[in-house]
């Protein structure tokens, strides 16, 4: 265990189809597991962690293709699942008790995911990432999946990186420019070659509410007042198909408020994960 002073330390854990996974721990508190979404690493949250380190140790994993993890030649989603079970099995077994999770979009619903796959789940909070009623809806706008994918192919990273986060996400320009600013954005452009299987990957994921029916621990599902991401359309259908789950809008705010306004999203976050069960 670490304070936020402290560098985090890494540990690995090796995944069901044997692909290592890294997560780096820090802080002081109960567990808290952090499921990074598409676009980045575990560095994706260095704005939010000095307001979640003082109550909670934080173990943020890097997913599979990238940061510190490993991959596999194929890609399957469902291993994806794995991986996130992978590591809160580690961390419950290493801290002795049931870990609260978070994930954040793609990341959100790769934790949606994996709890079916254990018990070690305390509470989970998801923001725009879960199973959607309507896959389809996840299709980016007409050839931005093309610019991304010629970018790519030309080498230039940080343009698809740009291209999915401006003309397939809506980003606003001070998002953007944040971002961009930021440590982690490194992380962002170095797994650029992950957006595109992710992507596809998305538009697969339908909700399975008998699956859905199985998640028995407090859910937090949070959506930005202003977001046109398309899981903000699905989410009182998820919330109706949890036994346990309730809704939080977040005023004035898009799919990013645990960047823009870190504070505030960690007060709401903590407040959800100190509540007596």
């Amino acid at each position: 265990m670490t304070t936020g002073a402290d560098q985090p330390t890494l540990t690995y854990v090796t995944s069901r189809d044997g692909t290592e996974i890294a997560y780096w721990t820090s802080g002081d508190g109960p567990p808290l597991v952090l499921v990074h979404g598409a676009a980045g690493d575990h560095t994706r949250w260095r704005p939010l962690l000095p307001h979640l380190e003082p109550q909670t140790t934080v173990h943020a994993m890097d997913r599979r293709g990238r940061g510190a993890s490993g991959d596999a030649s194929e890609y399957d989603l469902e291993r994806e699942y794995e991986d996130v079970a992978a590591v809160i099995d580690a961390v419950a077994r290493a801290s002795g008790s049931r870990v609260d999770v978070y994930g954040h979009s793609y990341g959100g619903a790769c934790a949606f995911g994996a709890a079916p796959l254990t018990r070690n789940i305390h509470r989970l909070v998801l923001y725009e990432g879960w199973p959607s009623v309507r896959p389809e809806s996840h299709a980016l706008p007409a050839g931005v999946e093309e610019r991304m994918e010629r970018a790519l192919a030309e080498g230039d990273r940080e343009e698809v990186v740009i291209t999915l986060m401006r003309d397939g996400l809506a980003f606003s320009e001070e998002e953007l420019a944040t971002f961009r600013a930021a440590p982690s954005w490194v992380g962002r452009v170095a797994a650029a070659h992950t957006l595109p299987r992710e992507l596809r990957a998305a538009r697969t994921v339908r909700l399975d509410p008998e699956r859905a029916s199985g998640i028995s621990v407090p859910v937090l599902l949070i959506t930005g007042e202003l977001s046109t991401d398309p899981a903000r359309a699905d989410v009182e259908h998820v919330a109706k198909a949890l036994p346990n789950a309730r809704t939080l809008v977040l005023p004035g705010q898009q799919h990013v408020a645990d960047a823009m306004i870190p504070e505030a999203f960690a007060a709401h976050v903590l407040a959800f994960l100190r509540e007596e069960s």
